[in-house]
């Protein structure tokens, strides 16, 4: 008998700063995804939010993954910042290591890098803005898996560099024929309806397609789903497509092991 499938469900998880934000939601997130991408304080989050996800993420055995972004608290990480390559890479090494230190002191470490909001579409065509992602990676002391749409810029730098590339795929946005996602201030950016996002997921880990604006079907092979945490509704939306793909016998799990 074939192994049941098998798949990471991940959120972004931290994304208030000071007495702005929801830390309920961030619990009940964490008590459903398999991985939290927690903001590192450049978009959004701060010292106290980071080290309280970071805690509740390890006591629920869901790995961290550090959710770096273009120095934007104002524009919340949505803005497109032209950042000389050096620079970026020296703000997504100070990211990674904030977030890091707060997940030793939980008893684990940050197990996976997932850019943010602008960052992460630029990092997706932009072969500059990639290669300053991948450096920083470079520059840490263990490889971290990156975590990325399939075929983009930082896939390949990342691949080049001997980095884990994990394909994402993303049960609450609207995809293009090309297969990048359509960009939200267009129609059809973002998908509300939790039984529909959730039907959508499981067709993406057992049928490995998803519909994209136009009609047309486009093939995807995730090994992780996003689910927004930002999204009005956003916990009744993880919890239906966690059901969702449970109750059709996938398996839910990290894919990034703990740290050795």
């Amino acid at each position: 008998m074939p192994d049941s499938p098998r798949i990471d469900l991940n959120a972004d998880l931290g994304e208030g700063f000071g007495a702005w934000g929801d830390p309920a939601a961030d619990e009940a997130l964490l008590g459903i995804v398999t991985s939290a991408n927690v903001a590192c304080g450049f978009h959004a989050g701060d010292p106290v939010i980071m080290r309280r996800v970071c805690a509740q993420a390890v006591e629920r055995g869901v790995a961290i993954g550090a959710q770096v972004s273009y120095r934007d608290l104002v524009g919340f990480g949505r803005r497109r910042i032209e950042v000389a390559p050096d620079d970026l890479a020296a703000d997504v090494l100070y990211q990674l290591g904030a977030l890091d230190g707060f997940a030793r002191a939980a008893g684990d470490r940050v197990r996976y890098l997932k850019p943010h909001g602008a960052l992460y579409s630029a990092a997706a065509t932009d072969p500059g803005q990639a290669g300053a992602l991948v450096a920083a990676l470079l520059a840490w002391d263990r490889p971290l898996p990156v975590l990325t749409l399939p075929g983009s810029a930082l896939a390949t730098a990342a691949s080049a560099a001997g980095l884990p590339v994990v394909a994402e795929a993303f049960c609450d946005r609207g995809y293009r024929p090309d297969g990048s996602l359509v960009p939200r201030d267009r129609p059809g950016a973002l998908l509300h309806e939790p039984a529909a996002i959730a039907d959508r997921a499981l067709a993406m880990v057992t049928g490995g397609t998803v519909q994209a604006v136009d009609g047309s079907r486009l093939s995807v092979r995730p090994g992780s789903l996003c689910v927004h945490g930002d999204t009005p509704g956003a916990v009744g939306i993880a919890r239906a497509v966690r059901d969702r793909l449970t109750g059709a016998g996938v398996r839910l799990a990290p894919f990034a092991a703990p740290a050795p």
